[in-house]
């Protein structure tokens, strides 16, 4: 089966900063990213993605007809079988919106003359903040799927002690002296991860593959460490989507963090207003502040961003691609790609040093900056101008 994930334009905008540089499929929620989820669902021999133009040199777009589903949508049964069920002319729908449909490479996802079929439920990552709110569900899920096809590694270390029937260590995975306490959900350690000596881990929590946890750290329930990553302090129901450090003190807490970030020593991030009340984050799509219904609600931070030693986030900040953010007092809640500066204001990150940073950043990690990496990114430069109030 060819699968296509689709990113409308209100759903890409919707997902920034964290869809800049992907499709919104390939974030990560829970133990794999969106496309992962429904490749293991459906069976999928070949993935393609229709996103934003600058995008399709690194996320290869279909020739041909296929079943295409829009990105931001996660598999559950009844929608795995309702897709699985669909015919040529046939549109899947919930409450007036698209969900999936056979489109041609080039077609526009609309209904058209198709029959509609409704669907009663659906789980999808509107906004950024979705992935917190849904990781420790979509821990549960996505390792209930994993155990039926693997067994795990047997933990051998004396000193280290387990709570739970729900502890999933893949090979090649150290773990010495830590604490899992899988009792109110699973723990997932994938291949050659390493949770380190005095390690504090409540599930639901993944660890992915080549990933640390540094001495000491706690990690509370409904987190996810994506691979090459590394991590310290103290964490709770956050993501962080791969290749990012924040192996230092600190909280953390109902957060995403993209790809090659890395928070300095002491970096803290507020997840609770004084007053208590619903959080407000910054909402692409129109431009203003959006009410997320959520009491508890940190930080959100865009891919190739850093910030110095002893940052403090305030409650519902969010951070665009390559910003780097220093100094003391609380900067602003939004804090826009390419941003050099703190509280007492910013100037612009050029592309050109951003490129020599994230040269260095992923060359520790094995890794090359393309020069299709450094097309989109330059893109982006281009089109955040605007947010850039500075610069005008």
């Amino acid at each position: 089966m060819q699968v296509t994930f689709i990113d409308t334009e209100e759903s890409w905008k919707q997902m920034l900063p964290l869809s800049y540089t992907r499709p919104v499929a390939d974030v990560r929620v829970g133990i794999f990213k969106v496309h992962e989820k429904w490749i293991k669902a459906l069976s999928c021999e070949r993935v393609f993605f229709r996103s934003q133009s600058y995008l399709q040199d690194l996320f290869k777009a279909p020739s041909s007809k296929s079943l295409t589903i829009l990105g931001n949508i996660l598999p559950t049964s009844d929608l795995v079988r309702s897709i699985q069920s669909l015919k040529d002319d046939e549109a899947l729908v919930f409450q007036d919106q698209l969900i999936a449909g056979y489109f041609d490479a080039d077609e526009h996802f609309k209904v058209g003359n198709r029959k509609v079929l409704e669907i009663e439920n659906l789980r999808q990552i509107s906004y950024p903040w979705n992935i917190f709110q849904l990781n420790g569900s979509e821990i549960q899920q996505d390792y209930d799927l994993l155990i039926k096809n693997h067994s795990s590694e047997v933990i051998t270390d004396p000193h280290t002690k387990t709570y739970g029937e729900q502890i999933f260590v893949e090979k090649g995975a150290k773990i010495k002296a830590a604490i899992l306490n899988a009792e109110n959900g699973p723990i997932y350690i994938g291949k050659d991860a390493e949770v380190q000596e005095g390690s504090l881990i409540r599930g639901p929590f993944a660890l992915c593959e080549y990933s640390v946890v540094n001495m000491g750290a706690k990690i509370k329930g409904d987190t996810t460490i994506g691979p090459y990553a590394k991590v310290g302090g103290e964490v709770s129901n956050s993501v962080i989507l791969g290749y990012t450090n924040k192996g230092h003190e600190g909280f953390l807490g109902n957060s995403v963090i993209g790809e090659w970030c890395n928070l300095g020593a002491d970096t803290n991030n507020s997840n609770l207003k004084n007053n208590y009340a619903n959080v407000k984050m910054w909402d692409f799509a129109t431009g203003r502040f959006k009410d997320t219904g959520l009491q508890f609600c940190g930080l959100i931070m865009g891919d190739h961003s850093k910030c110095g030693i002893n940052t403090m986030f305030n409650t519902g900040t969010t951070v665009g691609v390559s910003a780097n953010i220093f100094g003391d007092g609380f900067p602003r809640t939004i804090i826009p790609s390419f941003a050099w500066g703190g509280s007492s204001g910013f100037t612009t990150y050029q592309s050109r040093k951003a490129f020599e940073t994230a040269e260095l950043v992923m060359s520790r990690r094995n890794k090359e900056l393309t020069e299709a990496d450094k097309a989109m990114l330059s893109h982006i430069f281009e089109i955040t101008s605007e947010n850039r109030v500075w610069e005008k």
